[in-house]
């Protein structure tokens, strides 16, 4: 009637079983196995223990900010507006990859986005209102000095009114 009988399907587990095959697959995986760990023992390896130090994990040392510098120490003040640079460069990409999450999350929650995704744009919108607080309203082209400048406006401002919040 179609059916298997039990001498069939003992024939047909037994060729998984049979030393023949697992000899043959075996010999097959030793023969790939054997030129990978060859490759990898002596060319990859070595270059990689050669070449320690990656550029993409360099580490700049914190140098002193402007309101730290001489009034007429140029390099100072250049070190100063390269670790504004580099600063902002990192605090633009927070903000990004927190606004992707926020539009990620709200895409995928669909109507339960209001509870669900709350923690996650209460991030971005804190992360959002410090950096426009630091960097915004500035042209790019701006030095650390006058981030200090508007830092200290800043300041002096919520010094004066202190029943006004800015953010």
């Amino acid at each position: 009637m179609g059916g298997h009988t039990d001498d069939e399907k003992s024939t047909e587990s037994s060729s998984l079983t049979d030393p023949k095959y697992q000899n043959l697959a075996l010999g097959l995986f030793r023969t790939i196995d054997r030129g990978v760990t060859y490759f990898r023992e002596n060319v990859v390896l070595p270059r990689q223990s050669k070449n320690k130090e990656k550029f993409y994990h360099r580490q700049f040392r914190r140098v002193p900010t402007a309101d730290q510098c001489d009034f007429q120490d140029h390099v100072c003040i250049y070190e100063a507006d390269q670790q504004f640079v580099r600063d902002k460069m990192v605090d633009s990409n927070i903000v990004k990859i927190l606004r992707q999450r926020k539009i990620e999350c709200l895409a995928w929650e669909g109507p339960d986005r209001d509870y669900k995704c709350r923690q996650i744009i209460q991030e971005y919108e804190d992360a959002a209102t410090n950096w426009f607080i630091k960097y915004g309203d500035m042209k790019t082209y701006k030095s650390s000095v006058e981030a200090y400048m508007k830092q200290k406006h800043r300041l002096i401002w919520e010094r004066r009114n202190p029943d006004k919040k800015l953010h």
